[in-house]
């Protein structure tokens, strides 16, 4: 049987190999405590269910790639209560079957593979940037992250702005909770302009923060939103992974062309999923609930490297620390896994990632707290 050759190319999906390996351990009776993949295990707030069951139709039919209007309006009013900006629900938001599709099958409505053109992306970051850009036929440009591991407009390599037709950026980001503040987000919006580059801001992760709230690319791209796109989830937010619920906002013009793509895909949600998520968006309080959790999460498992000098670099937001292991991070994975902590090396994400490991915090705060022990006991090893 013939193969696309960028199956091969790109190689199997890390974190679900860790996942394999995991599900393993547990079949084979032992003591697991997985922080390899962002899925956590707090139930999903009972109202959203109990929203999605009522609205189980008698007749099941096909829903419409525009999403039902309760929805749209449900997520307009988020925005304008989470980031002070107005959308029109009607022409600027379009429903998603979760985030990862959304921004896997993105650069299918804006890239011409006969064209040489690229997507560009921070690195490390999350493998779907660069797995959508190769199925769609596009050079995939991984740009490393410095320092702060914050992409701005001045990383761009001057030679490929040319032939651009996407760049990602992440805040919260994937893997290492850095945020990307304001000033760095108009200079963004400001370069892709200047070049006619879309910008594709992913921020599933906005709701999920220890300090100040993450801004949004939408609060510098003025009220039309001009070469901008924005992606949401409910998935961490409000405990919906299974759900697969997401939005893009932004450029009329851009949804448009998402809309028409998405037709051909048959990727629309379920309208009783999306009645869920209509229910969801429009509760801030069940957010504001799990946001404590993840924070309290964050602070007992930091705690064991800051104790023996290990940095935590970013980690501000998101459900994700990103830790400086100063070493062989893939073998420092290894040992931990001896004692039953399963985490992912940085290098999974990509360039940039050497050295580092990242810990989802999905595991319930009490396994936390045993994995802080395990950590105590096996940093002085690694």
């Amino acid at each position: 049987m013939r193969r696309n050759p960028i199956l091969d190319e790109l190689g199997s999906y890390v974190i679900a190999d860790l996942q394999s390996l995991a599900r393993d351990m547990r079949e084979a009776g032992e003591r697991v405590i997985d922080f390899s993949i962002g899925d956590p295990r707090e139930p999903t707030p009972p109202f959203i269910p109990a929203a999605m069951k009522a609205a189980v139709p008698e007749v099941s039919q096909y829903p419409t790639v525009a999403g039902i209007a309760v929805l749209r309006n449900a997520f307009a009013g988020y925005l304008r209560r989470r980031f002070g900006v107005e959308v029109d629900p009607a022409t600027q938001v379009v429903p998603t079957s979760g985030s990862k599709e959304a921004i896997f099958t993105t650069p299918f409505a804006f890239v011409d593979p006969r064209g040489g053109e690229a997507v560009a992306f921070g690195t490390p970051g999350y493998p779907v940037y660069e797995r959508g850009t190769c199925f769609a036929g596009a050079e995939a440009i991984g740009i490393p992250l410095q320092g702060d591991f914050v992409l701005r407009a001045s990383d761009v390599p001057a030679d490929a702005w040319e032939r651009l037709r996407i760049l990602w950026i992440c805040s919260p980001h994937n893997p290492t909770g850095s945020v990307t503040g304001l000033d760095d987000l108009a200079g963004l919006v400001a370069a892709c302009r200047e070049h006619g580059v879309l910008l594709a801001s992913d921020e599933c992760y906005a709701d999920l923060y220890d300090g100040e709230p993450p801004p949004s690319v939408l609060q510098v791209s003025g009220p039309d939103f001009a070469g901008t796109l924005a992606y949401f989830s409910l998935s961490k937010r409000s405990g919906m992974t299974g759900y697969r619920s997401g939005m893009i906002v932004g450029d009329a013009g851009a949804i448009a062309a998402l809309k028409q793509l998405r037709a051909s895909v048959g990727v629309a949600p379920a309208e009783y999923v999306q009645a869920a998520a209509a229910a969801a968006w429009s509760d801030d309080e069940h957010a504001k609930e799990r946001r404590e959790i993840f924070a309290a999460k964050r602070a007992v498992l930091r705690a064991p490297f800051e104790e023996r000098g290990f940095e935590v670099v970013g980690s501000e937001a998101g459900i994700y620390l990103w830790v400086d292991i100063r070493g062989d991070e893939a073998a420092a994975a290894r040992r931990l896994l001896e004692d039953g902590v399963v985490v992912s090396p940085g290098s999974a994400f990509g360039e940039g990632g050497e050295g580092f490991l990242r810990f989802a915090l999905v595991p319930t705060l009490e396994e936390c707290g045993e994995a802080a022990e395990v950590l105590r006991a096996c940093l002085t090893e690694i």
